[in-house]
């Protein structure tokens, strides 16, 4: 078949509103959220059940034709972006967005990968339970993309990543075969865990089509303080000494420069300063109840931070004084990196320390980047709680985007990634690797780990047509003799 008829027995596969080749259509999805990445599609498809889902695949297969698997398009490493040749479909779940069953006895829902966070959220509130992880971009994002990225957000502390509250799974392999895998049980002992497998692939090994996800009661109350320290070392004080005295009901635990607020109070409508301290660092922390046993977070948050105070630990503090303002509040933390994007050209890295490390790799390697790229700023952010830094080093001001990314961008991340290498770390925390940080993650990985990857790529996907480029760097070929 040529490529035209195999696009044409798609097109007849999924009718008008499951295939289309229009390049209007098609634009929104073909870069990445960031801009960075601008690449071409032949068709986008997008399936309404499994068996539609298990039919592209089998024909892709067959004909060899490359698909690059998107949920919301949310992605900060191009893992859902196509390439420059226009040769790959795009394929979508968005209209794969029933919730199935919502089980408040086992707090257990079950959903199609195309439903949208915030409507997951929405669903299982009804039901008087919660999902447990959120992050900025929860109107866009889709279940099947955060179980593909194993997607991270503010709630990791006390929750975990996605792969926590994922109890169980269905997905098409690159065969077209359908791994049912959504009941969820607590012991299965039957060799090698698919789940875990399809669990932070990106889209390289199958695509999730539904899953089974745990949730927990909903709230019945919560305290959510905004606190100013010196620096990110007595920030890091301030989470040992809130983990000691807090335990169970420590949710939340995030830290931002003061020059990130500003940054958020300029660029993002209706946000103002919490505290009047302009102060370099600041805590947003968030404490939960969710049984009437428990002690009232806002009680257990005015003793803590008024032995904090009186410490001199935290140097300014303010307890939201409503579910508004508590709103508020986090609304500056989500809205961080759009406010960085309008600010100007910057490189974002995601990555990950040690917790005990992570305070001392702010204050000892941001000067030093700053020094070796003169006029750049460093602007890191995120989830002290576990390690996970979102690290951007800004270009200088009045630099061209494009011409400053050409220049600098390879040598910057590298930098960086080195430096977070020596520490022990992680060059990606919680969005995956995708085609940004591939060339990097081949240079730093240890062979057991490139090998591994690369042995089971090949085995369930040995034609290459699952979102090729993206997580798994190809074997390098044998120099010739």
């Amino acid at each position: 078949m040529s490529d035209s008829q195999v696009l044409e027995k798609l097109s007849q596969l999924l009718g008008s509103k499951g295939f289309t080749s229009d390049p209007d259509d098609l634009a929104p999805w073909t870069t990445d959220w960031r801009g960075r990445y601008h690449g071409q599609a032949a068709a986008l498809l997008s399936p309404a059940t499994t068996a539609e889902v298990s039919e592209i695949i089998k024909i892709a297969n067959a004909h060899q034709l490359t698909l690059v698997p998107q949920g919301g398009n949310s992605g900060m490493v191009a893992g859902a972006t196509p390439d420059e040749s226009g040769a790959s479909c795009l394929i979508s779940l968005r209209r794969m967005n029933r919730i199935e069953m919502v089980d408040a006895t086992s707090r257990q829902v079950r959903c199609e990968a195309g439903v949208v966070l915030q409507n997951l959220h929405e669903a299982v509130a009804a039901q008087g339970l919660r999902f447990p992880l959120t992050l900025g971009g929860k109107g866009s994002a889709t279940v099947g993309g955060l179980i593909s990225t194993n997607a991270g957000g503010t709630q990791v502390l006390r929750h975990g990543t996605m792969r926590s509250l994922v109890a169980g799974v269905e997905a098409v392999l690159p065969d077209g075969s359908i791994y049912n895998g959504l009941v969820p049980l607590k012991k299965d002992n039957r060799g090698y865990d698919l789940k875990h497998l399809l669990i932070g692939a990106e889209g390289t090994i199958g695509i999730v089509t539904r899953a089974t996800l745990q949730l927990v009661p909903a709230l019945l109350d919560r305290a959510v303080a905004w606190v100013s320290v010196d620096t990110p070392q007595d920030a890091y004080a301030l989470l040992l000494a809130a983990t000691n005295a807090l335990d169970s009901a420590l949710e939340g635990f995030e830290i931002l420069p003061d020059v990130a607020l500003q940054h958020v109070i300029k660029h993002i409508p209706g946000t103002r300063r919490p505290v009047e301290s302009e102060k370099g660092w600041h805590v947003l922390i968030e404490l939960v109840r969710d049984s009437d046993d428990q002690v009232a977070p806002t009680s257990l948050a005015e003793n803590f931070l008024g032995e904090m105070l009186e410490a001199g630990l935290a140097k300014d503090a303010v307890i939201a004084a409503s579910e508004t303002q508590a709103e508020a509040f986090w609304k500056i933390r989500d809205s961080i990196a759009e406010a960085e994007r309008a600010e100007g050209p910057a490189l974002q890295h995601d990555i990950s320390v040690p917790v005990s490390a992570m305070a001392r790799f702010i204050e000892t390697e941001s000067p030093q980047i700053e020094a070796r790229y003169p006029g750049t700023m460093v602007v890191a952010f995120g989830h002290l709680g576990d390690g996970n830094i979102h690290y951007h080093v800004k270009a200088p001001k009045g630099a061209t985007a494009e011409e400053w990314y050409a220049r600098f961008a390879q040598a910057i991340s590298a930098d960086v990634y080195d430096r977070v290498t020596a520490y022990g770390g992680s060059i990606s925390a919680e969005h995956g690797i995708g085609q940004a940080k591939l060339v990097e993650f081949e240079r730093l990985s240890d062979p057991a780990r490139l090998n591994a990857l690369r042995a089971i790529k090949l085995a369930l996907d040995p034609n290459g047509i699952m979102n090729p480029g993206k997580l798994v760097p190809l074997a390098s070929k044998p120099a010739a003799a």
